[in-house]
Order: C-alpha cells, then structure tokens, then sequence
C-alpha cells in the first residue's frame, strides 16, 4: 500500500510538472513578469534537464530581477555540471552587471580561449555574446571558428555583426565570402546588399563595394567576382559595363549562358535596348544548343522591331522570321519562333489572316497538347484582334479542356471573360472572373479581381452599360495596338459621360496610352485631373505614384515627383505602391538606403 502511496504522488507531480506551458513562460518572459517566468522555467527544467534554452532563461529572469548573486551561483553550477563555455559568457555577463569589468573580461577571454581548442562550441558561445550585444566578443569568437574549423553560417554571422558596427567594408567581405561558400544564397545577399547600392556609381557604398570586389578578383580571380561586378552596374544602370563582366563569366565558364540572358532581359527592361541586342549577337554567335539559338534569334527580331518602331523594316523582319522556320522547320523544337512569328504578323505587320493561316497550317503537325495549347491561345488571340468573338472564344474553350488545371488554362479561362467583356456581354464575363478571383495564379487572380470589379461598380448605375461599351472599346484597340483609336473612344466617353463614375478610371488608362505614345505632359494632365476631382476613389493612389514616376523619369522635375511620393506616404499608406514610393522618396531626398 506504501508503495502504491508513493507512486501516486510521483505521477501526481509528474502530471504537474507536465502541465507547465512554455508558451505562458515566453509570455511571462516577454511581458516583463521575470518572477512568475522565472518559477515556470525552473519548473521546466524539472521535466527538461537537458534543455539549454530554459536553463539561461532562468540565468536571464535572475539578471532580470537584479538576482545576480542567484545568477552567479546558478551559472557556476552549470560551469561544473556542463563545462560548456557559453556559460563563462554569462558568468562574464554577470560581472559585468555588477559593475566589475575586469572580472567579466577574464571569463570573456576563458570562453575565446576554450573554442580555440573546441571549436564545436563556436556558435554558442558567438550567439551568448550576440545576446549581450557583445558585439566585439561576438566577431572575435566567429573569426576564431572561421581560422579553426571554418564554417559558411560563421560568414553570414559576421556580416550581420559587422553591419551592426557600421563597418560596411566588412560587411561586405563576409557577405561575398558566405556566396562564395553557399552559391544558393547568392540571390538573397543581392537582396540584402541592394539596400546599400544605389543608382549612382559616385555615391560612397557603390565605391566601396566595387573596391571590395576588384580587391578579390585581384587576390583570387574567380568568375563569381565578374559576376558580382555585372550585377553591381546593372544596379547602376551601366550595362554595357555588365555585359562586359558577363562575358568574362562566360569565357571562364561557358556552359551557361543564363547569366546573359537574364543582362539581356534586364537592360531591355530599361529600355536599353542597342545592350540587349548586343547580348543576343553574342549568344547566337556562340551558342550552340538549338532551342537557345531559336529563343536569341526571336528576340533580337522583337527587339529590331522595339527600337525601329518603323514599318518600313517589317519586309526585312519577315525575311529573318521566314529564313530560321526554313532552317528549323514546324513542330516542337521550334514553337518558340511560331509564336512570335503569329505576332509579328497580327500584331506589328497587320497581317491578321496571314497570322491565323500560319497558325492553322501550324497545329497540323503532331504536337503534345502543351505546344498545341500554346498555338491555340495564339490563334484564338489573333481573332480577338479581327473581332472574331466566337471563334475566339470557341478556342480557348479547347484549350481549357485539353490542358486542364494548368497555368495556360487558368489563362485561357481569363481571356474567355476578358472576350466576353470586349463583346459587351458583362454578365457572363462576370461569372468566369469569380472563379478566376481564387486562381493558383496571383497576376491572373488579381487581374480578374479588377476586371470584375470594373464592371460590378457600373453595373448598378448604367443597365445599359452605355460608359463601359466605350470603355471595353478602348481596351480592345490597345490590344489590337491601335492606341490613336483608342485615345478618341476614350476622350468620347470623357467628353460624353462627364457625370459616370468611370471616368477616373478612362483618365488613367488614358493616361497609360499616352505614356505609351511618349506624350508625357498629357500623361501628366490626365492623373493632374483625377488627384483635382476625384480624390475619394479607389485610384487616388494610382494617380499620385504614376504621375511622381513620370516627373522622376520623364518630366526630369524630381521635386514635383519628391511631393507626389510623400503624398502616398502620408495619406495613403495601404497602398500596393507605398514601399517603393518611400524607396524612391527616400532616393530623391538623398537618405542612404541602408
């Protein structure tokens, strides 16, 4: 019967013990109650010997409570239990607490000394200083690792350290020797660097960095700093300077071409457009595998056609498309050059049955049901074009069956409402864009979701949807790039439907068709006219961010751009364009980024 007294109270306090939450503990900790954190984590370690976390959870509450006699006596305990150095630190921490510097620097210097000849405890005893902010401590004990037994997390540690102290130098170091050590990381320390670069090579963090880089091309040649130096004039703006690092990478490394192509991409991004052609000569002078051969030579023929903006080219454009199908014939391999042949041909030549034929004679080669898609959403695009609804419709219907639960039929599907919408049939355009509203695909969801929410606001007001026939109107001409007739639809309905709620959305997709013919004042003019007259809608924010980029990049006037930035930032900071209107805010005030 004793015994059966005695094992029920055990498992009556093992219960006890049990019921112990850690989160309420953190709460405690986190609230500032030190004293009941204290009692849950001593509690803790009843049932959980073991666990380092709580014991200097305890160690800390003490310190917390200003305990520190209970917090010496209780670190040395741990000291001869465990013989672990990270808690010298916090014997060190202690003294240091009680004012006695030289003591905490003695136990400080015992912890270096131990990982020296144990460097498993490295880490430990680098993240117990890090906690103290001991941040010389803390580099000391990660350099020690990196000469003993060195370590890539020990990099990315130190650049964070040496961040802290403002020694962007050697931030930098660390930052490029950690991707030196773990290439998969690369891309997330350009994210973490690009704080610190700006678009001006004179300002002194884009100095400093490209010092750091040739230091270490000098020290040790090595692609990667070539590479490095690319990505820094790209943040620059330089690309011929990048595409000059490019291919130095390639020379030493040419079984990839994808550092290229991403430069190339980029620079037309911004509109450099004679760099980027220049990267897709290179590519087809030096590639040998066919699909990039037929991927470069499709886009150095749509960038001609970007920079001439000039049809008396269109001979010679169709020309070089006809010469490279001859060589790489119909099917598969080349689906790539049917596509933006189908293109050239609809939409720059204005050769719509040319385009429809082509792609007809096209899909009677036998194709996977991808490539066949790919084709169909061409063709059925291009009757979008010729106003041919139904048939239109009726294809990308195909596509949607034939390559179901895909990207291209969730897009296909967004083009059946989008079709609908073009022939003034709203409601079923509605239905498809609900179901749209929850795809997979965040740009096509967030497409739909405006697209619905155009017609869902006037649907209430006009029955007869008189302001957004004209509307889909202009929409229709700009995909058929015909944006002359789709600036007279729209001034139509400005002219015409003064009072329709509409109207600040026209003025801004005016505007858009404005940029886009270069006529930057009238740009101006129409997000001037919705800030004045429409600043309770929806797209205040819109126009205050399009109109600032248009004074930072095109009007050249960076105090007006400076004011539009600041009024999203102070009145509207829920807006999806609030980060980089503070970013650029930030640029034009002069603020290093960082």
């Amino acid at each position: 019967m004793k015994h059966l007294v005695i094992l029920f109270i055990s498992l009556f306090c093992l219960v006890s013990f049990a019921q112990v939450d850690p989160a309420l503990a953190k709460e405690y900790y986190q609230k500032g109650d030190f004293e009941k954190a204290l009692v849950l984590y001593k509690k803790l370690l009843k049932t959980s010997r073991s666990s380092p976390d709580y014991t200097l959870k305890v160690i800390e509450c003490h310190q917390q409570l200003n305990q520190l006699k209970a917090a010496k006596e209780y670190i040395e305990t741990q000291i001869l239990q465990s013989w672990h150095p990270q808690f010298l630190v916090e014997l060190g921490y202690n003294y240091q607490l009680q004012k006695k510097p030289k003591l905490a620097s003695s136990n400080y210097d015992q912890a270096l000394l131990i990982i020296e000849q144990q460097p498993e405890y490295v880490y430990g005893v680098g993240q117990r200083f890090e906690s103290h902010s001991l941040l010389n401590q803390a580099i000391q004990a990660y350099e020690i690792g990196l000469a003993v037994a060195p370590n890539a997390a020990y990099y990315y540690q130190l650049a964070g350290l040496y961040a802290a102290q403002q020694n962007i130098e050697k931030m930098m170091e660390r930052y490029l020797d950690y991707v030196q050590t773990s290439p998969p990381y690369m891309n997330q320390i350009m994210r973490l660097l690009a704080d610190y670069i700006s678009e001006d090579s004179r300002k002194p963090y884009n100095q400093l960095f490209k010092k750091v880089l040739l230091k270490k091309l000098q020290a040790a040649p090595d692609p990667l700093w070539n590479q490095w130096l690319g990505w820094l004039y790209v943040q620059q703006n330089e690309f011929s300077k990048a595409f000059i690092q490019e291919k130095a990478v390639y020379r030493r490394s040419p079984k990839s071409f994808q550092g290229l192509i991403n430069l190339a991409v980029l620079a037309n991004e911004q509109n450099a457009y004679e760099i980027a052609l220049n990267i897709f000569e290179f590519i087809i002078q030096n590639a040998t595998d066919t699909r990039l051969l037929i991927l470069a030579n499709c886009k150095l023929l749509e960038l001609q056609l970007e920079i001439a903006k000039d049809s008396k080219i269109y001979p010679e454009i169709n020309a070089s498309y006809v010469e490279l199908l001859d060589r790489y014939k119909l099917g598969q391999q080349s689906i790539e050059l049917q596509l933006s042949y189908a293109q050239f041909l609809a939409f720059y030549d204005n050769k719509l049955d040319t385009a429809s034929t082509f792609l007809k004679i096209a899909l009677k080669e036998n194709l996977p049901a991808l490539t066949a898609a790919k084709l169909k959403m061409m063709l059925a695009d291009v009757f979008v074009a010729q106003n041919k609804f139904n048939q239109a419709l009726l294809y990308y219907t195909q596509i949607q069956l034939a390559v179901k639960n895909s990207p291209l039929a969730q897009q296909a599907r967004f083009k059946v409402a989008k079709t609908s919408y073009y022939k003034g049939d709203f409601d079923w355009a509605e239905t498809q864009l609900k179901v749209l509203k929850s795809s997979t695909s965040q740009l096509i969801a967030n497409d739909a979701l405006e697209l619905k929410l155009l017609i869902t606001d006037h649907k209430a007001i006009d029955s007869l949807y008189t302001a957004l026939k004209r509307y889909a109107k202009a929409d229709l001409l700009m995909t058929q790039k015909k944006p002359k007739e789709a600036i007279l639809v729209l001034d139509s309905i400005l002219e015409n439907h003064k009072a329709d709620p509409i109207i600040d959305q026209v003025l801004l997709f005016q505007a858009h068709v404005y940029e886009s013919q270069k006529q930057y004042v009238k740009a101006a003019s129409n997000y001037l006219l919705i800030i004045k007259n429409h600043k309770e809608e929806i797209l205040i924010d819109d126009a205050y961010f399009y109109l600032a980029e248009l004074y930072r990049t095109q009007l050249e006037d960076s105090e007006k751009a400076q004011h539009n930035y600041e009024s999203i930032i102070f009145n509207h900071e829920d807006s999806i364009h609030f980060v980089e209107a503070r970013r650029q805010y930030r640029i034009l005030r002069g603020d290093l980024i960082n």
